[in-house]
């Protein structure tokens, strides 16, 4: 065999490796990514920690630092600050540290240490970062969300799904009613809104309804990164405004109406055509006739509905006098689960078209398009007011947001902010929907264009949100050419976000609380919930968005769930708050009345009812001297105290009909909480017997029938029963700090026995997390067999059960309050 030859085996054989040793740790990196997306920060822990242990040579420079960030990202949410800033400083180091997101983070991390000064640095270089990004951006040709017309604000996304309501007809301009949608639809003909010079055509639209909101099936998913998943699912069956549990059903109902494409052509009412359908779909007096319908808008609660329409009413329809069937707003009120009484607006004109309308909160104003004289171009944007019992005369908003092109399908948010669509302002392309800021109800402040996604080259309009851009709903045909409705989520915040510090602690103690598992829900469309956890001083570091409502549920093993609420609506941006939130114990209810024998405490008949028992050790079970025996009335709250003796025993005489919280509490001892329930009233006096054990520091308590077989490390199955006895001993001292101890018998290697007692330890320490017990509650020790309860030493005959005995498992108290 040639040396060349010999070379190139050799050379395939390394390349080849090296492939398969790539190969591996791609796949180990994919593996610690699924868990962390999965927010199973422990085992991701685990995994990084492996790759960075046991594959470290074999990562490129960008893959050490992905791994080293991402696991700093899981300390930080464990609450451990320390390895989080150690590993975050790592990740920094070893890239080009050009990462804002991960500059950002180390900040944070950094001032949860303590080290402000640091931070303050950090943030710097991560605003210096952001900029650069934004500029290397703005050179590429982006448009950020939320900016001007031309101009960026790149910290905003939005995750764009494609609703399964959608069809091969038109879906268009949604609005919110009750939990649901009503929107307009209909099959392709005429237009909503027609390009000049085009002809009408033979559809016509009507109102449908999907009463859940949240129940909407998704099509397809437009990430904030611009890429698409497709999702499976069913259709949901939606319905024509008629044919849900409160309208009469019409003869209308079928979806037989129109989309809209392209620019406007007022002369024909808006682009509403009025050709009717067949006299059998006629229906008198209900919302759909054969004319069209839509869009609407409803009053806070549902009872009365606004609506366009073709200049049709009460069976009659009526043209301008150049012969064009114009629009009208019409109002309905709901009655006996119908809506009745059909009726225009005052300011309704044959001559000219309103339509589009939108109610602000309070009901008081009414906004709405028209091309009624006096605008500034083809349609502009109206208000009217509310006053003595009718719609006052419409004012024009002026020309901060008319132009000399349309301005059309206006929505106003809870907080009076204005949303509506433009062809008159410089934009991606057709309709494009745009954000203006108004005070006193028609005050135009100021008018900015919704970038990518929202916005796009072809017509977006109809857009209904919530008072801080969470999530919504709009429409456009960018698809196919077909107007459909999209949802829209935020997926970052419209303004820099407000640092928020929360504070767990035991409202009994006052003490910090860790390990406490804070779950976060934040209000709005879409809005995913974030679990964190405690650190040792029982804090809790977040960011929140700007202007939202909150939700903390704080639950740890051993407390009561608690729930507060939080709003960042009215914080300032360069102010971090902090709340304080305190858990309680719950207390275990006692139900053990039982006679008992007479002694020196029962010499004399009884005569009122009293509770009675002994405190003893957890560990022995002896009696426990000076203990404080409280014992509380739930229903006046008073107290009573006893002391206990060198026996151990305590007495209370209670009141039937209330019940009683019993605390025992000593010095070096876990407290004893317990409730005793109340004996009902009219009853023979009655004894309750309530005996209490204690732990205390120090103590080593066996866990009975713990046993391994042998060489084995598995727990048996009749082992786990035991355990859980031991969950529920860390549930009910939720500041229990344990060492879980094994021992193994004589047999065998000294050496062999002390690794396998080591596991033995471990594998109960991690039954317990699998509980939900903290880590941080456990340490584990292996004593190999250096501690044997029996003779059974090297070389001693014994039997198997004697052996046994020594292959056991106890627990130690560390620390305890």
């Amino acid at each position: 065999m040639s040396k060349n030859l010999i070379s190139w085996i050799v050379g395939v054989g390394m390349w080849l490796s090296s492939m398969t040793a790539w190969a591996q740790v791609d796949s180990l990196l994919r593996q610690a990514d699924r868990l962390l997306n999965y927010k199973a920060y422990g085992r991701a822990i685990d995994a990084y920690t492996q790759i960075l242990t046991d594959q470290g040579t074999q990562l490129t420079p960008a893959q050490k630092s992905t791994a080293q960030g991402r696991l700093a990202y899981a300390y930080q949410q464990v609450g451990d600050g320390p390895k989080a800033e150690r590993y975050y400083r790592e990740a920094l180091n070893s890239s080009t540290g050009d990462d804002p997101q991960q500059t950002l983070q180390y900040a944070q991390t950094l001032a949860g240490n303590g080290k402000f000064q640091e931070s303050q640095q950090q943030y710097e270089r991560y605003l210096k970062l952001k900029e650069k990004m934004q500029e290397r951006r703005a050179d590429a040709g982006a448009v950020g969300l939320g900016a001007q017309a031309g101009g960026r604000n790149e910290s905003i996304r939005y995750r764009l799904e494609f609703l399964d309501l959608n069809s091969s007809g038109e879906e268009f301009s949604p609005a919110f009613y009750q939990d649901g949608l009503v929107y307009v639809s209909g099959t392709k003909g005429g237009s909503t809104i027609e390009t000049s010079g085009k002809g009408g055509g033979s559809g016509y639209l009507d109102l449908f309804y999907v009463p859940n909101r949240n129940g909407l099936k998704i099509a397809s998913i437009i990430n904030a990164d611009g890429s698409t998943s497709k999702v499976e699912n069913q259709r949901v069956r939606t319905g024509g405004v008629g044919r849900d549990h409160y309208t009469p059903g019409t003869a209308n109902d079928s979806r037989i109406i129109t989309g809209f494409e392209g620019g406007v052509n007022i002369a024909q009412g808006l682009g509403y055509d009025v050709r009717p359908v067949s006299p059998s779909q006629r229906f008198s007096k209900t919302l759909n006739t054969k004319y069209h319908e839509g869009p609407a808008t409803f009053t806070r609660d549902g009872s009365r509905i606004y609506f366009t329409r073709n200049n049709y009413n009460d069976g009659r329809s009526r043209k301008s006098a150049e012969g064009v069937n114009k629009l009208k707003l019409y109002t309905a009120r709901q009655q006996n689960g119908a809506w009745a009484d059909i009726e225009e607006l005052s300011f309704n004109s044959d001559e000219y078209s309103v339509g589009h309308p939108t109610l602000s909160r309070d009901g008081q104003l009414l906004y709405f398009a028209s091309d009624m004289p006096g605008g500034s171009g083809g349609t502009d944007l109206y208000v009217s007011r509310y006053q003595n019992g009718q719609w006052g005369r419409p004012v024009n908003l002026g020309p901060t947001i008319n132009t000399k092109g349309n301005e059309l399908f206006p929505f106003v948010d809870d907080a009076g902010n204005l949303y509506f669509s433009s062809d008159g302002r410089r934009g991606r392309g057709g309709l494009d929907i745009f954000y203006a800021t108004v005070t006193n109800g028609s005050s135009v402040q100021a008018v900015e264009a919704l970038g990518e996604p929202i916005n796009s080259p072809q017509d977006d309009f109809g857009l209904i949100t919530d008072a801080n851009r969470q999530g919504g709903y709009f429409s456009s045909n960018r698809r196919a050419g077909n107007d459909d409705i999209y949802r829209f989520v935020r997926e970052s915040s419209l303004f820099e976000c407000r640092d928020l510090s929360i504070r767990l602690y035991d409202t009994e103690t006052d003490q910090p609380l860790d390990s406490v598992s804070v779950l976060v829900k934040a209000r709005g469309e879409g809005r995913a919930d974030q679990t964190l956890i405690t650190d040792a001083g029982g804090f809790v570091r977040l960011c929140l968005e700007a202007n939202n409502d909150f939700m903390f549920q704080a639950s740890r093993d051993g407390y009561v769930t608690s729930t507060i609420g939080f709003s960042s609506r009215d914080l300032a941006d360069d102010q971090p708050s902090r709340i304080e939130m305190g858990i309680t114990k719950p207390t275990v209810i006692i139900d053990t009345i039982a006679a008992r024998p007479v002694d020196k405490y029962t010499a004399e008949p009884l005569t009122r009812s009293r509770v009675r028992g002994m405190v003893v050790s957890e560990r022995d079970r002896r009696p426990l001297e000076g203990v404080t025996v409280r014992l509380r009335n739930e229903c006046d709250r008073s107290q009573r105290e006893y002391v206990t003796g060198a026996d151990g025993r305590y007495l209370f005489d209670i009141v039937e009909g209330c019940d009683y919280t019993l605390i025992a509490s000593k010095a070096a001892f876990g407290t004893n909480t317990n409730r005793i329930k109340r004996i009902p009233k009219k009853t023979k006096p009655k004894e309750v017997s309530a005996d209490l054990r204690m732990l205390s520091v120090g103590d080593v308590v066996t866990i009975d029938n713990i046993y391994y077989d042998f060489g084995g490390v598995s727990l048996r199955a009749d082992a786990t029963r035991e355990l859980e006895k031991l969950v529920a001993t860390m549930r009910k001292y939720p500041s229990l700090i344990i060492e879980i101890r094994s021992h193994t018998d004589s047999r065998g290697e000294a050496a062999r026995n002390q690794v396998l007692s080591e596991q033995r330890a471990k594998a109960v320490a991690n039954y317990l997390a699998s509980k939900g017990i903290s880590r941080r509650r456990i340490t584990t020790l292996g004593m190999g067999e250096t501690q044997l309860v029996n003779n059974c030493t090297d070389e001693v005959i014994c039997t198997e059960a004697e052996h046994q005995r020594n292959r056991r498992t106890e627990f130690r108290v560390v620390e305890i309050k």
